[in-house]
């Protein structure tokens, strides 16, 4: 070898060993930084991630010990009534009726022993159809003291909608409020000759409704023993307590299955994670056909002893009013509350009120501060959750704008996880191993929880309909060969692990606290107009919370009867369902095979098109739908005008 190839092999050599030098300080580098972070941001959140790890273990121990004692919720009620039966357990603010947890309970006996003497089962369904009233709770835990599940249906149902809910579940009896009449009246024709109808609320002990049998409720149950009935169930704490009805993302309401652990799951999760106690009295203005109402609300009167103030509607004008007269110490919230509330002028209740705790979910960040500074609200208790969910999420210390979290520290604890999807139509995107890819931090991905049925906080009990359940699992998720369950929304995380909630995935928008199915509204619409075809979507409003629905309809021709189409949909759809902008135009949008595409359409929004398309606003206050103008639609867009 040359002199000079010496050299240059003894530098190549050199310039290697050099660069070998390099790459490992680099990855030395890297190392140390990424070790760093993760004690920056393990120092940041140990203390939140024990608080959430102490309540998970308390939960799950005590579900454990339940489910090994065979316990129900009946019978976990009846140990609460012995430890202070003369305690008020309900207040009904329409009335200033005072229920005591041994009142509460005598009514569920009576309930109990009228069921046993109607001759129904464990396992039958009764569906319930009325606005909020302490007989509601007492309805749904009678029939739960013999195994008769409950059917708590939307009172905001009519017509098709109404008879799927009834017919879904099985139902063999259905007990409606007084106030409900009108619409039993309209369906009566098409329910099954042997379903048995009692009302509440009416004056004759019997009479007809369309050629059927009514039975007074109220007569029944004053006859009806006040002791507890002969009778020992067999369900147990994973057996089914009632059905709740959930939207999902397309077509009709579908049953969500709730056994006895989900519902001590959800009402355990909500007393232990924020703070609440023993004497404390909450305000419940939630529909006690929805979970939150009914599980984190009347739940925290049946396990835990507190008080809960059930009003009949939500009332923004009289909302502090009621807080101050019954020295209410909790509210329950969903976001539009909220909302409504920081809308209302100033008034002397709210400055006087005890209320040091609002729990419930969809406070944006934008309302959050303003919410917590005017009112006065000490803490915050926001979650994340649906009925069927199994991947529920807290937020217990009160990060603004976060509806929960997940431990960077210790991630699997808690199986749940955001994963990357296809942002057209939903599909969870794979890695090469065909699990599903994870989201980094700052990525919007769909949650998902690992299903595990013989862990009462992991399981999913899916919907009456076994293919609506189908659907809702995955496969492979975490690993080869598990199940998890896809809960149609997308969230993102951030470096510390709080979760944000973004948008949902599918055929449905949020409106007024309600999910609503476009499937099921262009069901509705298209069968009013003849068939037509019908795309409905949700679109933003500034300064609203969710998205007012739209309905584009093909119209070609003759004169469009807006008064009629009005009265039309105000009988078949609930107010949030209602399309708010309405788009008259040649022909909608379809795909090959006929499936309506709402791409453009959303786009476009309500804003006035060319001279062959005309768009409409419901105007609330006149009732009657007005033409979208140039004008009209920069009122709108500035928020002078109210929706």
């Amino acid at each position: 070898m040359s002199l000079m190839s010496g050299v240059v092999v003894c530098l190549a050599v050199f310039g290697a060993v050099r660069l070998c030098s390099v790459l490992a300080g680099l990855r030395l580098c890297l190392v140390w930084r990424a070790s760093w972070k993760f004690v920056h941001v393990a120092l940041c959140t140990i203390k939140r991630d024990l608080m959430c790890l102490a309540v998970i273990l308390r939960v799950r121990f005590s579900m454990y010990r339940n489910l090994r004692n065979r316990s129900t919720i009946p019978a976990l009620f009846a140990q609460v009534v012995a430890k202070h039966p003369d305690k008020p357990a309900l207040i009904y603010e329409a009335t200033g009726e005072v229920w005591s947890f041994r009142e509460l309970q005598e009514r569920c006996h009576a309930v109990a022993h009228w069921v046993l003497a109607q001759g129904w089962a464990e396992g039958d369904v009764v569906a319930l159809y009325m606005e909020n009233q302490p007989l509601v709770v007492a309805l749904w835990l009678g029939l739960a003291v013999v195994g008769v599940e409950a059917a708590l249906i939307n009172n905001n149902l009519r017509q098709q909608s109404l008879l799927h809910c009834v017919s879904v579940c099985g139902a063999r009896a259905m007990v409606f409020g007084t106030e409900m009449r009108g619409a039993v009246s309209e369906v009566s024709g098409s329910l099954q000759p042997d379903m048995a109808l009692f009302s509440s609320g009416e004056r004759d002990e019997e009479e007809e409704l369309c050629g059927l049998r009514v039975q007074r409720l109220e007569t029944l149950l004053d006859r009806s023993p006040k002791h507890p009935p002969h009778y020992t169930p067999r369900k147990a704490f994973n057996d089914r307590l009632f059905y709740i009805y959930t939207s999902g993302t397309t077509g009709m309401p579908k049953a969500a299955v709730v056994v006895h652990s989900r519902y001590y799951r959800i009402a355990s999760f909500g007393f232990h994670s924020f703070g609440l106690c023993h004497d404390d009295i909450m305000y419940n203005c939630l529909p006690l056909y929805h979970s939150a109402g009914t599980i984190m609300g009347v739940g925290q009167c049946l396990l835990f002893g507190l008080t809960v103030v059930v009003r009949r509607k939500f009332s923004a004008s009289r909302f502090w009013d009621d807080c101050v007269k019954h020295n209410c110490t909790v509210i329950l919230y969903i976001g539009e509350i909220c909302r409504y509330l920081l809308a209302q002028p100033v008034c002397s209740s709210e400055a006087h009120h005890q209320v040091r705790v609002a729990v419930g979910n969809g406070l944006r960040p934008s309302v959050w501060e303003e919410f917590v500074r005017r009112f006065r609200i000490r803490r915050v208790g926001e979650f994340y959750g649906a009925t069927e969910c199994n991947c529920s999420l807290i937020n217990i210390d009160g990060k603004v704008g976060a509806c929960g979290f997940n431990s960077r520290i210790l991630p699997s604890f808690y199986p749940i996880r955001l994963v990357r999807v296809q942002e057209k139509n939903g599909e969870l995107l794979r890695d090469s191993q065909g699990l599903c890819a994870p989201c980094l931090p700052g990525e919007p991905g769909m949650l998902v929880g690992r299903i595990n049925h013989t862990d009462p906080l992991r399981r999913f009990d899916g919907y009456v309909d076994q293919d609506s359940t189908n659907r809702k699992i995955a496969h492979n998720v975490f690993k080869m060969g598990d199940s998890a369950y896809v809960s149609g929304d997308v969230l993102v995380m951030d470096e510390y692990g709080y979760i944000y909630f973004r948008d949902r995935i599918g055929d449905t928008f949020r409106w007024r606290g309600e999910n609503v199915s476009t499937t099921e509204v262009e069901g509705v619409l298209s069968g009013l107009l003849g068939h037509t075809d019908v795309a409905v979507y949700g679109v933003s409003v500034p300064g609203v919370e969710g998205k007012a629905g739209m309905a584009a309809v093909a119209h070609t021709g003759g004169q469009f009867d807006l008064d009629a189409f009005l009265i039309a949909v105000q009988k078949a759809l609930p107010s949030y369902a209602r399309p708010v902008f309405l788009r008259l135009m040649p022909s909608v949008d379809t795909t090959g095979t006929f499936k309506i595409q709402k791409t453009r359409l959303q786009r476009e929004g309500y804003k006035p098109q060319g001279s062959s398309e005309k768009i409409y606003f419901l105007d609330g206050r006149a009732g009657r739908y007005e033409a979208v103008t140039d004008e009209l639609y920069s009122a709108i867009m500035e928020g002078r005008v109210c929706l």
